[in-house]
């Protein structure tokens, strides 16, 4: 099983849920997220004063996959997240080792 974690612009969430939704994805865990890549931030100007906003609002979604699937969640979200513009996001995977769920006490791929 597989981790993907998503690092993605607020006002692209609904497309990526509604894209995994689709692609059969059961369930995703959504937290608010803040930080900076390339762009290092951006400047933006408020009654007329500039400052420098350093951290930019992002979401981070985080999905557990099984290892046959995992290339496909990832284009999909790659897919659905796409803007063309700086600040798109990341998307990653890393092993899971073992998913339980606590309601059931099902180990493996029946807890996804």
């Amino acid at each position: 099983m597989k981790l993907i974690t998503a690092i993605v612009k607020p006002h692209r969430l609904d497309e990526v849920k509604t894209a995994l939704q689709e692609r059969g994805v059961h369930g995703l865990t959504v937290s608010e997220a803040s930080g900076y890549g390339r762009q290092r931030g951006h400047t933006e100007v408020y009654r007329g004063a500039e400052y420098q906003v350093d951290l930019v609002p992002k979401v981070r979604i985080e999905v557990v996959v099984e290892d046959a699937d995992s290339d496909a969640v990832i284009e999909t979200i790659v897919k659905a997240a796409h803007t063309g513009k700086i600040g798109d996001g990341k998307v990653w995977a890393l092993p899971v080792e073992t998913v339980v769920r606590v309601r059931t006490g099902e180990r493996g791929p029946d807890a996804l």
